[in-house]
């Protein structure tokens, strides 16, 4: 395979803190790799440093001569004054040899940038960038680096701000293209199905696996196993020399030397903490009785966007609920309602005597940065109930969300992004509520957080609604959904996403069938009996027998198409060229089947 990018020897600190050291990996020609790593341990910093927007201390990054690379910063900018379709032909620096050459006058590419930015719901092409949102800043860079055909495709966080929708079309998208690809995400499914490698930092080393992260997780618990029977064969033998070392006086002969620096390098070993695998943590909650809430009648909307209408339901004890819908639905709304943050237009929230609420919003990152991590959980609680006698100290738990003694004494200002997330998920969980909110938790976690957090919400002894795109922590955490389709459309479904999406896709398809059959069994209008029939004229007739061999020849070229988009073969200007043709084909044999209706009355 042709050799893309080789990384060797790089090690990167800030100060006294390194984030890794002397790790090397290279990305041959047609490979996916996905990066996986813990908050603040350095994946966007090495996204960076590939990309050449970071320094390093130390190591080499080598590109392939004449390779394009596109890069999705986590965070995007632009300058001002700059529409949405000029942003998406944009060159951001000659470091990340993206290709900028475009005429801006004819936009060689401008049909295919309108697609990709109509597939993320970009649709005003000439809004002016700085007026966009941080999520729609996001889509349009996305679409920038997708429009660009890079050899080398970087991606920091690809489906942050896209709802499930365009999360499924990015999918399909990369999975059926040849492009190289180097990617952080968070999205499980979306890591399994697209990326065919996994490289992971740990404890300043990388690992390996050659496989999805399905074999991921099966290689990883190996390794973890592995190192933690190595620590405890370390601990064992450490006990035995810490003793020896207590009976020695000074010692003078070199075996004795030598035996006492052995012991101090088995000490630095058995200091480090045991690796885990799934971390549970079963918390107590504080007791909820059996009225929950119940939503009576409740109305609310925003001039004519419609949010709810007269809508009820009886929220249940111990439930777990999700809530999924294409951004702009009325989701974050809904949960603050509940909460009371925003008012009803009508109706009301009948919410039980016994309810604390736990509430993890979007927005409510905020913290004293010059505190330590450590005070910020004390200033709330010193120690969270366990149940049977047994409880764990704010330092304890806050080791359970993987903040290390060190790192709790550290500053909040140096916190990575993803930390100060996790640091807010915990201010909410130590208050002990029995009725937990959560409105996009999964954004910015790392997945080994996501693991904990799942794990403590399938055994948490309360109630649960979750905001998130994130289909793998839906299917794991929830029992079943509020799905808001939009305009104060909302279906109760009992199962999980998986389970929602498999009768979604049964139901269009059924409804599909229904429509065929219907439109060609539609009985003829009934005329008055004294009403003389209309007969073809030469023309007519000539036309109806032209559509009864049209229509089957363009009903083919549609098959053919259809065939051609799932195998997976098309390069992406192929998929986007046949995906616009069969929209057209589609609509031509509707034109002419209900034209075909027509003629077929008066024949």
């Amino acid at each position: 395979m042709v050799s893309y990018l080789q990384v060797d020897d790089l090690t990167k600190s800030f100060g006294d803190l390194v984030l890794f050291k002397n790790i090397s990996f290279g990305i041959a020609e047609g490979q996916r790799v996905g990066l996986i790593a813990k908050n603040g341990v350095g994946k966007t910093t090495l996204l960076n440093i590939i990309a050449g927007k970071e320094d390093y201390n130390s190591g080499s990054v080598i590109f392939r001569k004449d390779i394009h690379v596109g890069y999705l910063n986590q965070d995007p900018t632009y300058p001002a004054g700059l529409t949405v379709l000029q942003a998406c032909f944009y060159p951001e620096n000659e470091t990340v040899k993206l290709n900028s050459e475009y005429d801006e006058k004819s936009f060689a590419h401008e049909q295919r940038a309108k697609q990709i930015l109509s597939q993320l719901k970009i649709n005003d092409f000439e809004q002016n960038v700085e007026k966009l949102s941080g999520g729609q800043l996001k889509r349009v860079a996305l679409a920038n680096v997708l429009i660009t055909e890079p050899n080398l495709l970087i991606l920091d966080e690809p489906t942050n701000h896209l709802d499930l929708e365009m999360i499924e079309w990015l999918e399909i998208y990369l999975s059926r293209s040849s492009i190289t690809l180097l990617m952080v995400t968070h999205d499980r499914y979306f890591l399994d199905r697209v990326c065919s490698e996994i490289i992971e930092i740990d404890n300043k080393q990388l690992y390996q696996y050659k496989g999805n992260y399905s074999y991921y997780l099966e290689k990883r618990q190996e390794r973890i196993d592995a190192q933690n029977s190595d620590l405890e064969r370390a601990n064992n033998l450490f006990r035995k020399e810490l003793e020896w070392m207590r009976r020695q006086p000074q010692a003078r002969a070199t075996k004795a030397k030598a035996r006492i620096d052995s012991f101090y390098e088995l000490e630095e070993k058995v200091n480090q903490q045991q690796v885990s695998g799934n971390i549970k943590l079963e918390v107590k909650s504080s007791y909820i009785g059996n009225k929950i809430f119940e939503a009576k009648h409740v109305y609310k909307s925003f001039g004519s966007l419609k949010i709810v209408e007269d809508f009820n339901y009886i929220f249940a004890r111990y439930e777990k609920m999700g809530i999924v819908g294409n951004n702009g639905t009325g989701k974050s709304t809904f949960i603050k309602m509940l909460v009371g943050e925003i008012p009803l237009d009508k109706g009301n929230f009948d919410i039980g005597e016994t309810v604390n609420f736990g509430y993890y919003s979007q927005d409510g990152l905020s913290f004293d940065e010059n505190m330590k991590v450590i005070d910020v959980i004390q200033n709330i609680a010193e120690v969270i109930d366990l149940g049977g006698g047994k409880k764990l100290t704010a330092s304890q738990f806050l080791q359970h969300f993987l903040f290390t003694p060190e790192k709790q004494h550290s500053f909040v200002h140096k916190l990575s992004g993803g930390e100060k997330r996790r640091l807010y998920l915990c201010t909410v969980l130590i208050k002990n509520p029995n009725f937990l909110i959560l409105d996009e938790p999964t954004n910015d976690l790392d997945i080994i957080t996501l693991n904990i957090l799942e794990d403590y919400l399938i055994n948490f002894k309360g109630c649960v609604i979750v905001v998130s795109h994130d289909r793998y922590f839906m299917d794991k955490v929830v029992d079943h959904l509020l799905v808001f389709n939009g305009n104060a459309d909302i279906k109760d479904f009992p199962g999980n996403y998986t389970c929602y999406r498999e009768w979604k896709e049964l139901k269009e398809l059924e409804e599909k069938e229904t429509g065929k059959q219907t439109q060609v069994k539609e009985k003829p209008i009934e005329r008055n009996k004294n009403q003389e029939k209309k007969k073809l004229s030469f023309k007519e007739q000539r036309e109806f027998e032209s559509l009864d061999t049209e229509i089957p020849t363009l009903e083919n070229k549609k098959n053919a198409i259809e065939q051609e988009l799932s195998s997976g073969k098309l390069s992406s200007d192929e998929l986007f060229e046949k995906s616009n043709l069969i929209k057209i084909l589609i609509e031509e044999i509707d034109t002419k089947t209900m034209r075909w209706l027509e003629l077929s009355e008066l024949a």
